[in-house]
């Protein structure tokens, strides 16, 4: 069993990051940023061509964060492979060793930096969720049998508690949850009190952890530039002035994400912590927010 299922079902606090996968062959950065995570988080998202940018497969990354010996998350993305590919790669990531899926339908290709290739959207994150329940179960999207042995996967599936329409947002984590997802990992939260209302509201008739997406801002630029281009995200003005008076920014805004993690930790289950090419401070902001080291070592079964 993976150490984030266990976390899960002993009720503690739960902490994931998100690492990118190189653009490229080496995976040195990618493994030198993980193990910095090693002990500090229950496991490492690895991101699949996140805002539709080329990088390696996650699958392959997630197999080298497996050899040594740190616990992945794979992202799947629906958006770039059909029904047989994704189940293909769902047999391989049980079969390396991977135990965490994070099943989403993916970024538009136009978003990217291959803005002239073909989109697939065989399935999106529910239908591949179900899928994976399938699987799970030892049967393919067609209901023929695994005859090579069934999988044990662990499925999340992403939540935007700040989405505009409240109706949409609820019947889409209810279809998810319906169709197997086991945790919620959120996009980036800026607003707080929308958190809280969605945990009370929507989130409490189930018993499924909500992982709150904090995200290590930079600079009053690196504010800015969120706010103009990520959807559903508001920064507010007063956490850009408190970025752009401070003498140092980035140990600011190392402040303000531990700040909300220690909100977070008021509201929900956990957090998923995004500092991106930083990710080797999120231990110092882990223990600026009071968090210790996880204990536990992963049971990972490989």
């Amino acid at each position: 069993m993976s150490r984030l299922r266990s976390a899960i079902q002993a009720g503690e606090f739960l902490i994931t990051a998100e690492v990118a996968p190189p653009k490229g062959g080496d995976p040195t950065h990618m493994l030198k940023m993980a193990t910095c995570l090693k002990r500090r988080v229950h496991a490492v998202n690895v991101t699949d061509g996140s805002r539709a940018v080329l990088r390696m497969s996650s699958l392959a990354a997630s197999a080298l964060l497996v050899q040594y010996g740190i616990e992945p998350v794979f992202q799947v993305a629906c958006r770039d492979r059909n029904r047989i590919g994704l189940q293909a790669d769902l047999m391989g990531a049980y079969a390396l060793g991977i135990r965490n899926v994070l099943a989403l339908t993916g970024d538009p290709v136009k978003a990217g930096d291959h803005q002239q290739a073909k989109s697939v959207f065989d399935l999106e994150s529910v239908r591949l969720l179900k899928t994976l329940e399938k699987m799970n179960r030892g049967l393919d999207f067609n209901d023929r049998p695994l005859s090579d042995g069934k999988l044990d996967l662990f499925a999340g599936a992403a939540v935007d508690p700040q989405l505009a329409s409240w109706s949409g947002l609820q019947r889409r984590f209810e279809r998810k949850i319906a169709a197997g997802a086991e945790f919620f990992q959120s996009q980036l939260i800026s607003d707080f009190d929308r958190l809280d209302k969605f945990m009370s509201q929507i989130a409490a008739q189930y018993d499924k952890p909500i992982l709150a997406g904090i995200f290590l801002l930079k600079s009053a630029k690196n504010a800015k530039f969120i706010n103009k281009y990520v959807p559903g995200v508001h920064i507010g003005d007063d956490t850009i002035d408190r970025l752009d008076e401070a003498a140092d920014p980035l140990r600011e805004g190392m402040a303000i994400a531990a700040e909300q993690i220690r909100q977070a930790q008021q509201l929900c289950q956990g957090v998923h912590l995004m500092a991106i090419r930083t990710e080797h401070l999120i231990p110092e902001i882990l223990d600026m927010a009071g968090i210790p080291p996880i204990s536990r070592p992963s049971s990972l079964v490989r």
